[in-house]
């Protein structure tokens, strides 16, 4: 058994720093977490006319409102079994705002076919898209977005293009540093970059088994279509 993380990247998940193979490792089968302190040099987000969407993602921590520079920022990815039985990995940022922080949160799952990543988005799980991870040369991680479907009920949509995005995540480790380094660039086909984020940190990975999950952390509503 692999984490999910390993299972989508077959031999492309040997090609990783290390550090990153460690880092995108945690799962049941490892039995580990893994909690990410550092700071985002640069928080930003689009013209005038994106607030409001970003406003409204806000409201079930999908996306940031805000800008900022220098913003400390908290990841955890966390290790669990949902609802229905499959293996989850959380990814909750926290960005630590002036006046109050802001959450972005994320759960990922394997896809049916064990070929993709399903990335759940926000407290209730209403927007689900796949992602694609892939290996670079010099060891970093690349993973691009697909499609963004909107899931309520019986209702599960394609969300169109025009009010859709596209994100790419760029993850590295620099050895001389210590840290990871990360950005984050979400753009949308017709009216360009929408919001994105890039700093650096340094990881402490717990074994599952002694913290369990902490409260507050999984969703409110499960999604069972993946």
């Amino acid at each position: 058994m692999t984490s999910i993380f390993h299972t989508v990247m077959g031999a492309g998940f040997d090609r990783l720093h290390p550090e990153l193979r460690r880092r995108f490792s945690v799962g049941l089968t490892s039995g580990e977490a893994c909690t990410g302190h550092g700071v985002m040099d640069r928080v930003w987000h689009g013209g005038a006319f994106v607030k409001p969407f970003l406003a409204l993602g806000a409201t079930r921590n999908i996306l940031i409102p805000r800008q900022g520079r220098h913003i400390p920022f908290t990841i955890e990815n966390v290790p669990y079994t949902d609802g229905f039985g499959r293996e989850t990995v959380t990814f909750v940022r926290t960005f630590h705002l002036p006046g109050r922080p802001r959450r972005f949160d994320a759960q990922m799952v394997l896809g049916p076919r064990s070929d993709r990543i399903v990335d759940y988005l926000g407290t209730h799980q209403h927007l689900a898209t796949e992602l694609r991870f892939h290996a670079e040369p010099d060891g970093s991680l690349l993973i691009r977005s697909g499609e963004h479907r909107f899931r309520e009920g019986p209702v599960d949509v394609r969300v169109p293009e025009i009010v859709g995005a596209r994100a790419e995540v760029r993850e590295s480790y620099d050895e001389h540093a210590g840290r990871f380094r990360i950005r984050v660039d979400v753009t949308n086909r017709r009216f360009g970059p929408l919001f994105g984020y890039q700093g650096s940190f340094t990881a402490v990975y717990s074994d599952i088994r002694a913290c369990g999950v902490r409260p507050g952390l999984r969703p409110v509503r499960e999604e069972p279509r993946a």
